[in-house]
C-alpha cells in the first residue's frame, strides 16, 4: 500500500502546515496512486498524533516514511525518532543536496509547484498562488529565501510532475492569514 500520511488541524478542516483542505490532499494522494491517511492535533499534540497515524499505515502494508526534507539536522533527528516509535523505516532521499540544484531539477522535468503558504515576516501575499518557475527562483535567492523554502519561508502544492496519475486542477478562492502565515484557500475544479 501507498500512503500520504498527513496532519490536520484539531477540527480536521487544513493540513497543519500547508492549510490545504482535506479534498485537495485526498486528490493529490489519488493522483500518485495512494491512499490519503490522516490525523488531527494541536501544535502540542503533534508528534504523538503523527506516529499514531504512521503506526495506521504500517497496520496497512506501510514499511517505509519518504520524507522532502533537505534540512535542518534537528528535523531529520525528529523524522528518524518518530518514524523508528511507529515501526517504519524513514527515508530522506533529498538530505543534504543543494536546493537550488533540486529546484532546477524539479523544473526542468516538468513539474509544475504553486505557493500556498507563505511567512508574513519573509514574503508579501502577492508570493500566494505563484508558480515556482525559473524567475521566482531567481527572485526568492535576491531576497535571501532558499529555493525550497526550507527554512519555513514557504510551502507548495505540486499539481502537475511526471509521475503523476493527472494534473490536480484547483482553484482559488481566498487569501487568509493565520498565524503569522499568509494561506492560499483552494478547492479542487
Amino acid at each position: 500500500m501507498r500512503a500520504l500520511v498527513t496532519m490536520l488541524t484539531e477540527d480536521g478542516s487544513r493540513s497543519r502546515s500547508h492549510g490545504l483542505r482535506p479534498e485537495v490532499i485526498e486528490r493529490h494522494a489519488a493522483s500518485m496512486g495512494a491512499a490519503a491517511i490522516f490525523g488531527r492535533a494541536s501544535w502540542p499534540g503533534y508528534e504523538e498524533e503523527f506516529i499514531r497515524i504512521l503506526r495506521v499505515a504500517k497496520e496497512n502494508g506501510v514499511s517505509h516514511a519518504i520524507f522532502g526534507d533537505v534540512f535542518p539536522d534537528p528535523h531529520r533527528q525528529w523524522v528518524e525518532g518518530v518514524c523508528l516509535a511507529a515501526g517504519v523505516e524513514a527515508v530522506l532521499p533529498l538530505w543534504a543536496n543543494s536546493t537550488r540544484e533540486l529546484a532546477n531539477e524539479f523544473i526542468e522535468a516538468g513539474g509544475i509547484a504553486q505557493i500556498v503558504t507563505a511567512r508574513e515576516s519573509v514574503l508579501d501575499v502577492s508570493w500566494l498562488g505563484r508558480t515556482l518557475n525559473a524567475e521566482a527562483l531567481v527572485e526568492l535567492e535576491a531576497m535571501g529565501v532558499d529555493p525550497c523554502g526550507e527554512n519555513g519561508e514557504f510551502h507548495t502544492l505540486v499539481t502537475a510532475m511526471p509521475g503523476l496519475i493527472e494534473p490536480i486542477a484547483v482553484r482559488e478562492v481566498a487569501r487568509l492569514s493565520h498565524d503569522g502565515c499568509w494561506l492560499l484557500d483552494l478547492e479542487l475544479r
